[in-house]
């Protein structure tokens, strides 16, 4: 009754005062609010969020005959609405199924040798022009 852990995608039966309906549960679905569970109700055509204490206990395995059967009817449809509701809790999807990011590792910096090792020789400073047009604003204290 009701066992996900033997399969990754469970075929079950609702039971109620309505009718029976055929509901798939996968193991890769999101989890449903606490309390509840998302199972794919073939009716509807829609994965639906039941409340687990209500429904559980309405929820039936299916024989193998059955299983075949609910497998040929409902599986393209399945399939379909599967990979739409995946589509739109891929956030949480991508999430519980990453693999943790590898500690990134120091780069290697290369320095490639150039032609000539006196480029930065060419390159001369100034330091006279510094000097042009300074004020000593220590004096500017003084002149009162």
């Amino acid at each position: 009754m009701y066992d996900t852990s033997k399969e990754p995608v469970w075929y079950g039966e609702l039971r109620t005062a309505r009718g029976n309906t055929i509901l798939i549960h996968d193991k890769e679905f999101p989890e449903a609010s606490a309390g509840r569970v998302y199972l794919y109700n073939t009716v509807r055509d829609a994965v639906i969020e039941y409340a687990e204490d209500i429904v559980k206990v309405n929820l039936h395995d299916l024989t193998e005959e059955e299983l075949k059967a609910a497998k040929a009817e409902f599986d393209a449809n399945w399939l379909v609405t599967r990979a739409s509701f995946m589509q739109q809790h891929a956030g949480w999807v991508e999430a519980i199924h990453a693999k943790p990011a590898p500690a990134p590792k120091k780069a290697k910096v290369e320095v490639e040798e150039s032609a000539s090792d006196d480029d930065d020789d060419d390159v001369e400073l100034e330091v006279g022009s510094l000097d042009d047009g300074y004020d000593d604003w220590s004096d500017d204290d003084d002149r009162s």
